[in-house]
């Protein structure tokens, strides 16, 4: 097996397995916070666009092969990423208790993204050199890509174990910070 391949299954059976994973255990980590009477909808919903802002690179580079146009997107994905991450602590840390657990599964929701993009800059470094070079001409659309990584089930089991692991949760917990703002304003009202 050559170095590129073992980079893609790292990629797709280590890395993003354990983004899942780190996703969970943060969800937990604010259950156990209650985030609803805390900090409530509003970290939330930022944990929701985070999840959306690394689950979009991650099914582009899935189904379209990679050119300029993907790792624009990845790049800028990944940035505004860091942003909200940013925001999303400065925004918690004074409206609850953030334990060592939670900030360890932070660790890896922060560097598991970055890992993953730099892997797939080394994966298509000719394409790098396209995108630092300006060589964009042919390379600013959408081309499915010819095989699946990891085998044809791989993309559904994926999928799946992410809606498992991440989706319900993480709606589970928009849900119960909205059921709970709800009460707040009826009760006050």
């Amino acid at each position: 097996m050559d170095t590129t391949q073992l980079l893609i299954n790292a990629l797709l059976f280590v890395f993003l397995p354990l983004w899942g994973i780190a996703g969970f255990f943060d969800w937990c980590c604010h259950r156990a916070t209650r985030i609803e009477t805390t900090s409530g909808l509003k970290e939330s919903l930022m944990h929701s666009v985070m999840g959306i802002q690394v689950g979009i690179p991650i099914l582009l580079c899935l189904l379209f092969r990679v050119n300029v146009l993907i790792l624009l997107l990845c790049l800028a994905a990944w940035l505004l990423h860091e942003i909200v991450a940013h925001w999303d602590v400065h925004y918690a840390a004074p409206r609850r208790h953030i334990s060592i657990w939670e900030m360890h599964a932070h660790s890896y929701l922060a560097t598991l993204p970055f890992y993953m993009l730099a892997s797939i800059f080394i994966i298509n470094w000719p394409v790098v050199v396209d995108l630092i070079t300006f060589n964009w001409q042919g390379q600013m659309t959408f081309t499915r890509m010819e095989y699946s990584h990891g085998g044809e089930a791989y993309l559904p089991f994926y999928l799946t174990f992410m809606v498992i692991l991440c989706g319900f949760p993480y709606l589970e917990e928009n849900l119960r910070c909205l059921r709970a703002q709800f009460s707040v304003g009826s009760a006050d009202a």
